[in-house]
């Protein structure tokens, strides 16, 4: 996982959800491919998803449960992945939780 992400275009205003508990930016690649990169304040939210996406986990860590499924664990380095149409539960505990959603 790079530190980096290059070539690309941010949108200049952010993403704010559930009062401010999550924070993102889009960003946008020359071929159109979009993402979102963000901070999670600890919490416990539930989002829900239009298209899969991949929850990539750059600092910090989480619980996470996908519709039907246990509670997992996510830590820095590690991502998970979550269906379209579909929702997922994430809490974050301690330290605010950095994150770059991918977008299929």
């Amino acid at each position: 996982m790079s530190d980096k992400i290059e070539n690309i275009s941010v949108v200049k205003k952010a993403n704010v959800y559930f009062d401010g508990k999550c924070v993102s930016h889009t960003i946008q690649y020359a071929d159109g491919t979009k993402k979102s990169v963000g901070v999670i304040m600890p919490s416990t939210l539930t989002f829900n998803t239009g298209v899969p996406e991949v929850m990539e986990t750059v600092s910090g860590a989480c619980r996470y449960k996908l519709k039907g499924e246990d509670w997992k664990t996510c830590k820095a380095g590690e991502s998970f992945s979550v269906p379209g149409n579909s929702s997922f539960d994430i809490e974050i505990t301690t330290e605010p939780y950095h994150y770059i959603c991918h977008f299929a």
